[in-house]
């Protein structure tokens, strides 16, 4: 009989930790519905102490979410936990994950707590975690650096006090495939009441090694859940990437022998999804979800590929959700289809004033562009979005001149607070002269970190999709925007990042 391997996203928890990918709570309900629909286990929808903004949205998450359990972070804290508890209540299904560091450097030079003090307190977060839930989940953070003896006393010791999932955290991307897988099968072996819980893996990509070390846990120290991000979205240089492990364990039931609850058809409409949001790319090669993890270049392949399917390809695209982006819908569609097309491109919007604002945009797109894809909607939609969420800053109009030899210019009309502006610019190019013309009225004096444009579509007619990433006083931003028109989508793009400098969020970002 095979084992059920638990699969935990918290894509809008530790992913949301990337610099600039921070969600609004509209951006994170799409995603979290998209991730039931992928049918991951457990949804860790934040953290809930870390600011109104994230309570709000794991509140939303957890009233919405029916089939996925709702999980949020903790601090080994009475207030983080009763925070994480009271965004949970609305939840069919709930689970506090509760967290303390461990390894000695964290314990001396960042918690400035001795040994006894953390085993005291991991024991307390958890005993209070359960006056809510049954559901609780522990986490010794930066596990792989920390002493066996002092793991397998604290950990012995929160089992006791209730835990159900015990998680094993490679904090900083330190562990490698072997010794971390057994870590996890000595720190079974060692604690006496180890089978009174679910073990965990929670990895790092610091060494490009997140994956390689979630299934060695998996393998080796026989970890029954797998902590994880669309994308392999996180920190630093990301997180165990979802997509990967599911296939991996698919692919190779031969191996593994788990069993998973997964819909693998909905792995690359949620990678398009995150990517869209965040504004973070999926580079070509990226396995699985990338633009090239089918493509086949090599005559030899291709004449191999044509004979017989299996010869190079170990997945069939169709099975993660690739298709043919065929044309859906054109200028003479009507309402009732775009909005049934909506529904099964899981695209809820909550009013009709919503749908017939995203519809007024597909007709206007679709005047400008002869053949409409799945893509074009879903970036219009989001653009809709996005605008409603923050309308501090908000596009009207653009037109630029660029000659060569001669100084680009352009002309900027927006909003501003409610109030029109017109603003005028020069620059290397027209993209520059776009941004130097807002610049001259929102004089937000942010740095450009990245300018990123990628083709939402294949073909010249594409709308092309622009991430902008500002930085001011510490605080890092990706504003997104989508036109046909490449300038014009770069200025959505930095009225975007604007507006999201300008809501001042504020948020805790505790490393796990």
């Amino acid at each position: 009989m095979a084992d059920k391997l638990i699969i935990f996203d918290t894509t809008l928890r530790d992913g949301e930790q990337s610099p600039g990918a921070s969600m609004t709570k509209d951006e994170k309900i799409r995603i979290a519905r998209q991730l039931e629909r992928l049918k991951v286990d457990v949804i860790e929808a934040g953290f809930a102490a870390a600011s109104p903004g994230d309570f709000e949205s794991i509140r939303a998450i957890a009233g919405i979410i029916k089939d996925s359990t709702v999980c949020s972070l903790s601090r080994a804290n009475d207030r983080d936990i009763s925070r994480a508890a009271e965004a949970l209540a609305p939840a069919a299904r709930k689970r506090i994950h509760t967290f303390i560091a461990t390894s000695p450097l964290h314990m001396e030079k960042k918690l400035r707590m001795t040994p006894d003090q953390v085993y005291e307190q991991a024991k307390l977060a958890v005993r209070f975690a359960r006056q809510f839930t049954d559901d609780v989940e522990f986490s010794p953070e930066d596990g792989s650096r920390s002493d066996m003896d002092f793991l397998c006393r604290v950990i012995e010791a929160v089992i006791a006090e209730g835990a159900r999932t015990i998680n094993f955290a490679d904090t900083v991307g330190y562990g490698i495939p072997e010794l971390y897988g057994n870590m996890i099968k000595t720190l079974r072996e060692r604690i006496p009441n180890s089978d009174k819980a679910v073990w965990s893996v929670h990895c790092h990509n610091d060494l490009g090694m997140a994956v390689a070390n979630s299934l060695a846990g998996i393998v080796i120290g026989g970890a029954r859940q797998v902590e994880c991000t669309i994308n392999g979205l996180g920190e630093r240089a990301g997180n165990t990437a979802l997509e990967e492990v599911v296939m991996a364990i698919k692919t190779r039931k031969d191996y593994f022998n788990l069993d998973l609850s997964i819909d693998t058809t909905q792995i690359v409409p949620a990678s398009k999804l995150v990517s869209q949001i965040t504004g973070f790319a999926v580079q070509p090669n990226k396995a699985v979800v990338g633009a090239n993890a089918f493509a086949h270049a090599s005559g030899i392949h291709q004449d191999g590929v044509l004979k017989a399917r299996d010869t190079y390809e170990i997945m069939r695209a169709e099975d993660v959700g690739w298709t043919a982006n065929k044309i859906v819908l054109g200028k003479l569609s009507g309402r009732n289809a775009f909005k049934q097309r909506l529904e099964e491109l899981g695209i809820e919007l909550e009013s009709e004033a919503e749908v017939n604002a995203a519809f007024a945009r597909f007709k206007e797109l679709a005047d400008r562009k002869a053949e409409i894809f799945d893509e074009d909607i879903i970036a219009l939609v989001s653009d809709e979005q996005q605008s409603h969420d923050n309308e501090f800053f908000r596009f009207v109009s653009l037109s630029q001149h660029s000659e060569t030899g001669e100084k680009p210019r352009a002309k900027v009309v927006f909003s501003m607070g409610g109030k029109e502006l017109v603003c005028e610019g020069q620059g290397n190019g027209p993209v520059d002269a776009t941004v130097n013309a807002i610049e001259s009225q929102a004089a937000s004096g942010a740095e450009l970190l990245l300018f990123s444009v990628n083709a939402i579509t294949t073909g010249t007619q594409s709308q092309g999709e622009v991430t902008m990433r500002l930085s001011k006083a510490g605080r890092i931003v990706n504003g997104v925007g989508s036109d046909l028109d490449i300038v014009v989508a770069s200025a959505k793009a930095y009225l975007s990042a604007l507006n999201k400098l300008h809501s001042k969020a504020e948020r805790l970002n505790p490393q796990l």
